[in-house]
């Protein structure tokens, strides 16, 4: 058996070894500043559009509905102040958001290299005030990627979605405070759902000790916080990683570069917190007042997000859409990864709401632009967004049931005419083409069926051949520059691809296939899709840049995960490859919860189940909960709290410094485009990275 103090000397930061670090991610955003003041842009070289570029953007132009212009005129209503400083400063000294990065758009010019759809969506999402939706109602729109709304109850207000930051949604009441709120105070806080633009700032507006003490509500659809916790834990790196292409994290503001996300402008490079819910939604529709206002809860499960719901507020005939109808066509599958979710649910939910609500609703807002008006107004946008995911789903399945495999739908499935020619089905957050893939790869998984392609060989390793057959190098080269100059850019990356595959230290190569995708990233009216392929030509040029990556991870988040999602993540973090012929079972104690758990190493696999001891453990570990989690952030390492007594510990201590040392911590700058590894050292630091995180979206 090993002595504490053998453990002791062995392990010096054991608790690094179990700390989360910065591998949670949250769609719609949930990320901290770590890094002192931003100080400009880093602009990778960019390349003009090329002729055949501009004429289909021009030609794109002509296709779509630019006479209705709505939602333009309902963007601006009810306007009562804009803020006067475009820059919201972070706690941590740098700009956490700078409005007049957006000026270019307010130019009256088209531009050649953004879709004019999407020059149409990012001037939208200009804005940057306090609205006024109906006497009772504001919104705070264009501080963040989401909005925050405020609702008048008899002795304060109550909060929908208090955004993504601390720093923003703090200006937000500021601003809303000056104008409209009457010194009164928040009541009730209401997330709609998971996705951290819609917590993220709660602190902002209220203190845990307002919530402790009873002040304040905090209400939240059932189960919010484990799926808050476990969408994206799991894989948390990696979608890390995935979200600087989906969101352009490393792209300048440019016409050239980033121009919107489609649900808003980009996520503020500020400080996240959370705040347990005290009240949960927990029927199909449930209603109950909050603070003397009348409020019918709609839950929405497995539609936009994994926990969601739409709330009608009876009185004011007013219909809180939360992120399930938008002024776009959402994600089923988002692009930095997560489960599929399922379009044809997402299609029922609205039609309920269309019949319980939509029958005599006046006003319909939601947590992301802007607000519809008039009851013929909110049916039209309802039925067409109920129809948008309903035709995605019926459709897609239709041709799959014809044969149509995941690698073909995407050329095959076009949506319905009437449906492309609204404004508000277009793809600004998802594309129809992605989209329609995830329909796929919901009901029938990733495999098209051909045996090629059931067990295939990594591309690095099928490339060389690909390349020897085409007759080497220079004549791929010498096709995709034909390919590119033709316009024909879809197939100048099948060949060219290859290429970098084989040889990915061949710097002619990675420029050509930089070049090809920075022409398909113009061509994009989706953003997630323009973002990606400029994102892949930045790293092609550039390299992966060096310096701090964003932590989505803020204590309050690490903290809200419950003790079984942290031992599950630490089977993902174990290398099982270094467990063989290692086995032992642990019993772990939080007194101050009452928890106890059995975690087992067995057969390269450590697993855990809640509610037991086992009788024969090789280790008891009892720790409180409350200081686990300085282990599990990292701020106190495990030693030291056995060292001090926090912990104790009975049986073999030896076992966790060699559990620890099979723990690994994952890299977030794992290579992507091939090549760009080889010039990771010479690569510049990006200074937003170092201060925005993940969102979105969503």
């Amino acid at each position: 058996m090993t002595s504490r103090r053998e453990f002791l000397g062995t392990v010096p930061a054991l608790g690094a070894a179990f700390a989360l670090g910065g591998d949670l991610v949250f769609e719609g955003g949930a990320a901290r500043a770590q890094q002192a003041p931003l100080e400009g842009h880093f602009h990778p070289k960019g390349k003009a559009p090329s002729e055949y570029t501009k004429a289909v953007l021009q030609e794109a132009k002509q296709a779509l509905p630019f006479d209705d212009i709505r939602d333009f005129e309902e963007q601006a209503r009810g306007l009562i102040a804009e803020r006067s400083d475009p820059k919201i400063m972070a706690d941590a000294g740098n700009v956490a958001l700078d409005k007049s990065e957006y000026d270019f758009l307010n130019e009256d010019r088209d531009f050649d290299s953004i879709h004019p759809s999407m020059t149409r969506i990012a001037r939208l999402n200009n804005n940057f005030g306090l609205y006024e939706v109906i006497p009772g109602i504001y919104q705070v729109r264009g501080f963040d990627l989401s909005d925050m709304t405020f609702v008048r109850g008899e002795t304060g207000w109550i909060v929908f979605d208090p955004i993504t930051m601390t720093e923003t949604a703090r200006a937000a009441w500021e601003l809303f405070q000056e104008h409209v709120g009457d010194g009164l105070p928040v009541r009730a806080v209401i997330y709609s759902h998971t996705h951290g633009d819609h917590w993220g700032g709660v602190r902002g507006i209220v203190s845990p000790e307002d919530v402790a003490e009873g002040r304040v509500e905090i209400i939240a659809p059932r189960d919010f916080m484990q799926f808050t916790m476990s969408e994206n834990v799991f894989a948390g790196n990696a979608m890390n990683r995935r979200l600087f292409y989906q969101y352009g994290l490393l792209l300048p503001v440019a016409p050239h570069g980033f121009v919107t996300q489609g649900l808003g402008h980009r996520i503020p490079a500020g400080n996240p917190g959370l705040i347990a819910p005290t009240r949960f939604v927990s029927e199909p529709i449930e209603e109950f007042e909050i603070d003397g206002v009348r409020m019918i809860f709609q839950n929405t499960p497995n539609t936009e997000a994994p926990r969601e719901m739409n709330t009608y507020i009876p009185e004011m005939k007013a219909l809180w859409m939360a992120e399930n109808v938008t002024a776009t066509l959402h994600n089923i599958y988002t692009l930095r990864g997560a489960q599929v979710r399922d379009a044809l649910n997402w299609s029922q939910y609205i039609n309920d709401a269309l019949y319980r609500f939509g029958q005599e609703a006046e006003v319909m807002f939601q947590s992301h632009h802007w607000p519809r008006w008039g009851n013929d107004r909110i049916k039209e946008v309802l039925r067409d967004q109920r129809d948008l995911y309903a035709n995605m789903n019926n459709q897609v399945l239709h041709f799959a049931n014809q044969g149509v495999t995941i690698n073909q739908i995407h050329n095959v499935y076009k949506m319905p005419d009437s449906l492309q020619k609204k404004w508000h089905c277009r793809g600004y957050h998802g594309s129809p083409e992605h989209n329609a893939r995830g329909v796929i790869q919901r009901f029938l998984g990733f495999w098209d069926c051909n045996p090629a392609t059931l067990i295939p060989l990594s591309p690095e390793d099928s490339a060389p051949l690909y390349v020897e057959m085409m007759g080497g190098s220079d004549k791929i080269i010498a096709r995709g520059r034909e390919l590119h100059d033709a316009g024909e850019y879809l197939l100048a990356t099948e060949i060219v691809n290859k290429l970098v595959e084989a040889e990915p230290d061949n710097a002619e190569a990675k420029d050509l296939l930089a070049d090809v995708f920075e022409q398909l990233g113009y061509l994009q009216e989706n953003p997630g899709l323009r973002n990606s392929f400029l994102a892949a030509t930045y790293e092609l040029r550039t390299g992966i840049p060096q310096g701090a990556m964003a932590d989505s991870s803020s204590p309050d988040v690490v903290r809200a995960m419950s003790t079984g999602l942290f031992l599950d993540f630490l089977g993902i973090k174990m290398d099982s490859r270094r467990a063989e012929g290692f086995e032992f079972t642990m019993n772990l104690v939080t007194p101050d919860t009452g928890e106890s758990f059995v975690v087992e190493l067995r057969n390269a696999t450590l697993t855990n189940i809640a509610g037991y001891q086992a009788p024969d453990a090789d280790l008891t570990l009892t720790i409180n909960r409350a200081d686990l989690e300085q282990t599990m952030t990292g701020e106190k390492g495990l030693d030291a709290q056995i060292a001090d007594g926090t912990a104790q510990v009975e049986g073999d201590v030896g076992l966790l410094v060699q559990l620890a040392g099979l723990m690994v911590q994952f890299n977030p700058r794992f290579e992507i485009m091939p090549g760009t590894k080889a010039s990771v050292e010479a690569a510049p630091e990006h200074p937003y990275q170092a201060a925005v995180g993940a969102v979105i979206p969503e």
